[in-house]
């Protein structure tokens, strides 16, 4: 089965049953907001700040989260 097919069904669930459902779909993936290294406080300040500069100085675009999203499912 597709996602094309299932999500169709699941929307015309019960909001309960969706919520169950969504959290057990959740629960079933890696976290994806787990960063693959431990940065301290001091080194995420540090990269946040440099990542600001990139964007205010255009070496980097940023995009919407709607454009991000958008990308992530493609």
């Amino acid at each position: 089965m597709s996602i094309d097919q299932i999500g169709p069904e699941a929307l015309k669930l019960p909001a309960r049953e969706r919520a169950l459902l969504a959290a057990s779909l959740w629960e079933s993936i890696e976290d994806p907001f787990e960063l693959p290294v431990n940065y301290g406080d001091e080194a995420a300040l540090r990269l946040s700040e440099e990542r600001d500069q990139d964007i205010e100085s255009g070496r980097v675009q940023a995009i919407s989260h709607q454009d991000l999203m958008q990308r992530l499912r493609q």
